[in-house]
């Protein structure tokens, strides 16, 4: 009788004290909307790393949009990726394939 009383006991306190928002985050987490909305000054260049003004970056940004060659990939990496692709097939055919 006496652990049941302690049970119903724990559970009343459990439903009356007061709940914290857990899931909220931080107050000094940044939300995404903001930062989405964020204007950027400054960037770095996809190429070699080099800092860019915002307007050599939106420079860059359409020069690589609209060039006709593909980027030049280390053959090494291209073989990479390739036998990656392979083993993924491999895997969707042979499931029990590791």
């Amino acid at each position: 009788m006496k652990r049941m009383t302690k049970i119903i006991i724990l559970i009343l306190i459990g439903f009356l004290s007061p709940l914290k928002a857990l899931a909220l985050p931080s107050p000094e987490d940044i939300p995404e909307e903001v930062l989405r909305a964020e204007i950027i000054t400054s960037a770095r260049s996809p190429l070699d790393n080099q800092p860019l003004t915002a307007a050599e970056y939106a420079l860059l940004e359409e020069q690589l949009a609209t060039s006709i060659y593909p980027p030049q990939i280390n053959p090494k990496i291209r073989q990479l990726i390739a036998l990656r692709r392979l083993q993924k097939l491999l895997q969707i055919l042979i499931p029990f394939y590791r």
